[in-house]
């Protein structure tokens, strides 16, 4: 038709040209007298021929329109007689339209369902009706394209050969989708952090819990959650998806309620809430939920961490640094457990992170005593090349060939030496891509974690003990109490080259008491080293700098920038490799300039790597921004490993998380003195 149309249009052009011309040249020799026309030609005579002119003209109109009629008569047929009533009826069930174009992508015909929901698109270009069709055109088999009209929802799909789409109404099925999305169930866990100390023998009439509790049901019946009691401190929620949303658009504001809630006692109360969904089954859905809530708590607690199946973890506040938690009952039960466990195994394999630090070996040396007492082989599976320089001097310095034969054991070896029944102890680290010894994770049967870090997303997983305390200052002050409290006849003696070790990886961590986790185990674990002839002086010794790394500290400072108030961060010169420990020693001098609350170092580690170390007085959650960077660590102390030499990436990496997330990882204390 849309040929007929334009051939149509020639001819008219043609014709009232062509009339145009007859008029134009009768005027010249009427008004010139030529031929003596005035005299031959009377007014009747023009009347008469131009009313000819205009009958012969609507003639052609009519014509035009008739046959025009008779075209879309023979190319408008009803689906019915292309397809028969049988299969327009199916079609009509399955709400199907379908539209078939010429070359031009000009509409040409379409079935009844078109008209009935009055889509009229007959000799429309289909591409600019509607533009997103132009995505079938990339000759994808099956490829459909969604498209709105009329409020309904349509799936596309072009079948070229035939210049045929097939127009599909799936608005049933979206809302049937969009709903079943909305209620699928959701299910958590929320636990009362410190609920054992503050409660005491109080019981439940302790008023701070009663607080929480009228706090926890309100937020519960605005929005509409299950909340039953599941133990003392710990709370069943069920709900469903839509509600989910909409406390994420909350922002689990109830955290930040409860947290308000006597804020300013010695021992705050908070919350650890693990919520699990997009999965069917609920059964599977709680045991999620458990370990997201454990996740919570590992990572100090006052927090939400949010598991989606099959997906990565989200995690919404930690605020609150970890309050101390002094319980020598659990202590002492936690330390019998792992003692239980090296009783029965063959061997032990004790390891801890790369570029081992005084923390991660002297925790390595309390996990010798403990296996030394209970007469089990163990050894330390050790790569010198991914030992920080200080350590590695301090074990060549101190400790003779033969007793380092039976202390070390390189890598290889250390692989060649796991059996099934092989226990490996991993300290001061959790995650499986920072263990010394990765292989090794991955042969093993049974694994036991140490740690003192906020726990991360990526973590070892199965294995058959963990204890993460982030409230401790240090690992080496977790060994120490498990060696001060366990309960075995008679006790495990340390010896004094392990005790001073241990103490100069407490001093490290706690950045000689200066941290703000320090508390009163910090300083009885450091007495109790004390008490197996810990030695403070040549402690403080084997943590002291060398004359090259003062200066190159002091050369790494001096290069500073302060993108915000109150944070800096410092570029390593790009042309040197760095030690992380200098690094890391270098933010935690930024971090001793007044008003400074949050310290950033960058620094070249490798040939193929680029560290950052993040430092903060506690003001600022630096394990939030370290982890929106894809690394972790500890609440005022953390670090971030880039796989690329490209300083300039980096820095505006840093820069873009400053820029979003900067005032999410303060602190309530810190957000009122900016106020």
């Amino acid at each position: 038709m849309g040929k007929t149309i334009h051939r149509i249009r020639i001819f008219a052009f043609i014709l009232i040209l062509i009339e145009l011309l007859i008029l134009v040249a009768f005027c010249v020799l009427y008004f010139a007298n030529v031929f003596n026309l005035r005299n031959i030609i009377n007014d009747e005579y023009i009347i008469i021929g131009s009313a000819i002119l205009v009958f012969f003209d609507c003639l052609f109109v009519w014509g035009s329109v008739i046959y025009l009629s008779f075209l879309r008569q023979k190319t408008d047929l009803k689906a019915a007689e292309v397809l028969g009533s049988d299969i327009q009826a199916a079609y009509n069930f399955a709400m199907l339209g379908l539209a078939v174009i010429n070359e031009q992508n000009i509409v040409i015909w379409t079935n009844d369902l078109f008209k009935d929901r009055n889509i009229n698109i007959i000799d429309l270009d289909i591409y600019k009706w509607k533009p997103e069709l132009n995505q079938l055109n990339d000759n994808l088999d099956g490829k459909v394209v969604k498209i709105q009209e009329n409020n309904r929802t349509y799936d596309v799909k072009l079948l070229s050969e035939a210049g045929l789409f097939i127009f599909k109404d799936v608005t049933d099925l979206e809302g049937s989708i969009a709903y079943s999305r909305d209620q699928a169930p959701v299910v958590g866990l929320l636990a009362i952090d410190n609920y054992a100390d503050v409660v005491g023998t109080e019981e439940d009439f302790n008023d701070s819990i009663t607080k929480v509790k009228s706090a926890m049901l309100a937020y519960a019946k605005d929005f509409g959650i299950l909340l039953r009691r599941y133990r003392n401190d710990t709370y069943f929620i069920l709900t469903n998806y839509k509600t989910l949303e909409k406390m994420k658009e909350d922002g689990f504001s109830l955290v930040n309620k409860v947290r308000d809630i006597e804020k300013d006692e010695d021992v705050p109360l908070t919350l650890s809430i693990g919520i699990a969904h997009n999965f069917p089954d609920v059964v599977k859905l709680s045991e999620l939920a458990e370990s997201a809530m454990q996740i919570a708590v590992s990572r100090g607690g006052d927090q939400v961490v949010l598991m989606k199946y099959g997906s990565e973890m989200e995690f919404i506040g930690g605020k609150t640094e970890a309050q101390e938690k002094r319980n020598r009952v659990k202590i002492r039960f936690l330390a019998d457990s792992l003692m239980s466990l090296i009783k029965q195994s063959n061997n032990v394999i004790i390891m801890g992170h790369k570029m081992a630090d005084m923390d991660a070996f002297g925790a390595c040396l309390g996990i010798k005593a403990i296996c030394d007492r209970l007469e089990k082989p163990s050894l330390i599976a050790l790569d010198f090349k991914e030992t920080e320089y200080k350590t590695r001097s301090a074990i060549t310095s101190n400790f003779s060939k033969d007793e380092l034969e039976k202390l070390i054991v390189s890598i290889k070896d250390a692989e060649n030496k796991v059996g099934s029944n092989t226990l490996i102890v991993v300290v001061d680290v959790h995650s499986p891509l920072m263990v010394m010894a990765p292989n090794i994770i991955e042969k093993a049967n049974k694994i036991v974690i140490i740690d003192h870090h906020r726990r991360s997303e990526n973590y070892i997983e199965d294995t058959v003990f963990d204890h993460i305390d982030p409230s401790a200052s240090s690992t080496c002050e977790i060994i120490a109490e498990f060696i001060h409290f366990a309960s075995i006849s008679p006790k495990i003696n340390l010896p004094s080259l392990y005790a001073t070790i241990m103490l100069s990886g407490i001093f490290l961590d706690s950045h000689f008491f200066k941290a703000k986790n320090v508390g009163i185990r910090t300083f009885e674990a450091c007495t109790f080293l004390k008490e197996f002839g810990a030695d403070n002086a040549k402690a403080d010794e084997l943590l002291k700098d060398d004359y090259e790394e003062h200066m190159m500290v002091n050369k790494i400072i001096s290069n500073i920038s302060t993108p915000v108030p109150g944070v800096v961060y410092a570029i390593a010169p790009t042309d040197i490799i760095f030690d992380d420990a200098t690094l890391a020693k270098a933010a935690n001098e930024l971090l001793q300039i007044k008003s400074i609350n949050a310290a950033f170092v960058v620094g070249k580690t490798s040939n193929k790597t680029i560290k950052m170390s993040c430092r903060s007085d506690s003001t600022i959650n630096v394990q939030l921004l370290a982890e929106k960077m894809g690394g972790g660590g500890h609440f005022a102390a953390a670090a971030v490993l880039f796989q690329t030499t490209d300083f300039s990436t980096v820095e505006d990496t840093l820069k873009a998380v400053l820029a979003t997330s900067l005032n999410e990882a303060r602190t309530e204390k810190r957000n009122k003195e900016d106020k």
